[in-house]
Formats: structure tokens, sequence, C-alpha cells
């Protein structure tokens, strides 16, 4: 907007209608004293200042508004019809005006230095609301970077005041920080600390979830630095996602070598208790059988029927013992896997048939979605058919309304694996109790009243996909069913 000041009424009219025909705003005031008040109330972008005004003339109020903050940065253009020597117009530029002219006014010379000036004027002020918005910009960054360097220092206490071994990587996957514990088992935060030779290496595992974005988790024996022990840890890496992204990642290393060894203990035990019963077993095995060859039964005797019934309570036993081996052999880590090229869909095919023959008195009905992977990857196929039946096994069990069970495949060329996933629509599992399931003698207490169990079939089942550098997971919802799903690398 234009403030036009002048005492003279007809060149206000005149000069209002020249530039709003050329679409500006302008107002008017007819003396000195009103051109302040006006000039300190509202914002303009350019002055046309007539010299000659009684009480208070042109350089008066010129030199007034540059007293101000508000209008000192207001261009001015001087109108004069008489003060046209030299001494006044060097006056006119000393008290703050940008312009002057003479009058009569060229019109078109006039419209020429408003339009200069008002472009001008409304660039600078778009250069200083730009500058403010800077400054406020450069401000608020500063003040976050104070915040966010007070909230790091108290993260960073707080790992100081941790019982683990703490440290952060960042998003390159190189080691950042590291509370004081570390230097008890590394020299240098940069390596981590030196790992048992028949443990995994814990670098290599880390750039293998890294490359997938996922979290570790690995029991390793790591070298106490002075007493150059080895002790079981816990091993802790969780991805910090920002906007998408990995940011950085957060890292513990847990003490549970007491723990390992009072489990070592317990798992000695089972090992001795699962070897020495499966000697009698397999003789009482072997003599039912002879009991039943040498009676000749009926089928559809009642007897016939009892010799069934213990062989059947026999095979269950024996699948219990031959588990609690395997157990024993995980914890030792004695479990061996035998890898070769397998087609997966085989493996597949074989679990399904197994399972089918061994639910004759079921109709059950295993059906097949998703691609079917028909291609070779590094497998022990006895060990991933027992996970497969172990799921299927479990799917019917835990659905003792609805015999329908879905394998649904899928390859997944990005991440370059391939998953399997077994949905059943049984009881499900609560979301609080899924993480558990997969943990060594985890039973959920509302299927453990109603369906038998030891809780080792799942942990078994992970760790065999673990060894095969794949992941277990479940999703269930409460009475509607659960899908167990297993992950195999393609390489």
């Amino acid at each position: 907007m234009i403030l036009i000041v002048d005492d003279n009424q007809n060149n206000l009219y005149s000069l209002q209608k020249l530039l709003e025909s050329k679409d500006f705003k302008v107002e008017t005031a007819g003396s000195g004293e009103e051109a302040l008040g006006k000039a300190l109330k509202n914002d303009y972008a350019l002055i046309i200042l007539d010299v000659q005004m009684p009480d208070m003339d042109g350089f008066e109020v010129a030199e007034s508004l540059a007293g101000y903050s508000k209008t000192k940065d207001i261009p001015i253009i001087f109108l004069s019809a008489v003060n046209t020597d030299k001494k006044f117009i060097t006056r006119g530029y000393a008290s703050g005006a940008k312009d002057y002219v003479t009058k009569p006014v060229d019109p078109e010379i006039l419209l020429l230095k408003v339009k200069t000036f008002y472009n001008l004027q409304e660039q600078n002020i778009a250069m200083k609301k730009t500058q403010q918005n800077l400054e406020l910009e450069v401000k608020g960054r500063r003040e976050s970077q104070v915040t966010m360097k007070s909230q790091i220092d108290h993260f960073h206490l707080m790992l100081e005041s941790l019982p683990q071994i703490a440290f952060t990587l960042n998003e390159d996957g190189i080691v950042d920080f590291v509370n004081g514990k570390w230097y008890q088992y590394s020299e240098t935060e940069k390596n981590f600390p030196e790992s048992h030779l028949d443990d995994l290496n814990i670098r290599e595992e880390f750039e293998r979830c890294k490359r997938k974005g996922k979290a570790l988790e690995l029991e390793v024996r790591i070298k106490n630095r002075i007493s150059h022990e080895y002790r079981y840890h816990l091993l802790r890496i969780t991805p910090v996602y920002d906007e998408g992204r990995v940011k950085n990642w957060v890292g513990t290393f847990t003490d549970i070598d007491d723990q390992k060894k009072i489990e070592k203990e317990k798992d000695e035990f089972l090992s001795i208790a699962s070897h020495e019963l499966k000697t009698p077993l397999t003789s009482i095995k072997a003599y039912v059988q002879l009991l039943e060859r040498k009676l000749k039964l009926d089928k559809e005797s009642s007897e016939a029927g009892f010799v069934a019934k213990v062989q059947g309570q026999i095979e269950k036993l024996n699948a219990l013992i031959t588990d609690l081996l395997d157990v024993s052999k995980i914890e030792n880590g004695k479990l061996k896997i035998d890898k070769k090229q397998v087609n997966l869909e085989s493996v597949i095919s074989n679990a399904i048939e197994t399972i089918q023959q061994t639910h004759e008195e079921r109709i059950v009905k295993i059906e097949r979605q998703g691609m079917k992977p028909d291609i070779l990857i590094p497998l022990d196929e006895i060990r991933i058919e027992q996970v497969l039946i172990n799921f299927l096994t479990n799917a019917i069990k835990y659905s003792p309304h609805n015999n329908q069970v879905i394998i649904t495949t899928f390859v997944d060329e990005e991440a370059e694996e391939v998953r399997v996933n077994v949905t059943d629509f049984g009881i499900g599992i609560p979301d609080f109790k899924q993480d558990a399931v997969f943990k060594k003698f985890y039973r959920v207490e509302e299927s453990s009243l109603q369906f038998q169990g030891m809780g080792i079939g799942l942990f078994i089942c992970s760790e065999i996909i673990k060894q095969h550098h794949g992941t277990v997971g479940v999703s269930s919802v409460l009475g509607e069913g659960s899908t167990f799903y297993f992950t195999l690398p393609l390489n």
C-alpha cells in the first residue's frame, strides 16, 4: 500500500487516481501529523511526500519517520514545486528520501519511479521475512540440538548404570558408544568382544541381521580380558527406526553363565534319564510286537484294541524321549544339521503325506496356497520335515472343531528367502503370550489343561530353523486360529 501526503486536495485526488489506475492500493493524508499517525498504524511499501506543507513540512515528516523502527526503512519520494535548488534536494536525501520529483509531475516518470521503489520495498520485506524465518529456524535447530544432546547424555548415563554390557551402533553398524563394562571384555570400542571358537561369529551374525533390518538375539561365550575365562552372555542388538529407516542400533550383553550352568546340569539329567529310558522302552516295544504276533488276536476283539492302545502309548513315550534327547543335543551344541541342496516342495509334500497317514481317524484337509517353491535350497531335509510335521500336528491338535489347515509358501527375492506359513482355525493364542511359545518347556496355560504336551516341540523347531539361519514366528487371534511360520535363506 502507498501513502500520498499533500495539503492540496486536488493534488491528492489526481495522484490517487493515477496510481489506482495501475492497481496500486492508495491511502492519503492531508498533513504531516496525519501522515505520521497513519504510518505508525499501517504498513506502507512507499510514501509520496510533498515538501511544502503548513505546520510540518515534508523534511520534518521524513526525519520523524526515520526515528521510528517501524517506519525508518519505508522509501520516500519527495514532491516539490519550488525547492529545486541543490541544497534543498540534498536536505531531502539527508532526511531519508529515496528520490526527488519536481512539480508539475510527469505521470509516466512518477509511475516508473513508484513501480521501482514499490517492487524494491516488496522484495526487501520478503527478504526480511525470509531472514526472520531463517533466524527462527536456526534458533529452533539450536534448541533441538541442545535438547537432543541432553537426551543423548541422559541415555548414555542410563546405559552406564546398567548391570549389562551396553553399546550403540550407528546406521552403518559401527560402534559409537560403549559403557564402562564393555572394556572388561574388549580392549577397544571398535571391536566386539572375542567369542569362543565353537560359537557363532558376532560380527558376521550382526551383518546378516543388519542387511534385513532385523534384531539379533544370540547366546555366545565371550572372553573376559582379566580372567581369560569365557562366560556365556545373551547378546541382543535391536534396530531403532526413524521414518521407516534404521537410524541406529542398541545392544546389550547380559551375563547368563550361572543360569547356563544350572540349565546344563538339568539337561545332563534329562539326557541321562532319556538314554536310560530309551533302552527298556525299546525292549517293551519289541515284546508287545512279539506278543501281538504270538496271540494272533482278531483285529475286532477288545484284546487287540488294548494292544493297539499300548503300542500307541509306547510311540508317544518314544516321541517324548526323542524330543528330550534333541533338547539335550541342542543345549550341548551337538544337534547335527546336514545341509544338502533339496527341493523344498518335495519336503512339504512328504510332510503332508505323513500327517494324512498318521491321522487316518480324522478327515484332515490340508490346502496348499501360494507359489510352490520348486527350487533347490540348502537344508537338512529330515530336520525341516520335522519342523513341518510339528507345525501341522499342532495345527490339527489345537483345532478340535475344525479340520482345515492351510500351508502357504512364497519367495521373497529381495530378502533372498522363502517363507512357509501353516495356518489353522483353532483356539488361538493370546497376544501377550505369542512371543514365549518358542521357549523351552513353555506352555500356554489356557491350552495346557485341555491338551497334553511338555512344550519342547516348538523350541526344537526354532533351534532347527536358527541353525539354518532362518527365522520363526507366530501370529494369532484368540478363538480364530494361528499362523506359525518359518523362513529359510535361498543361499
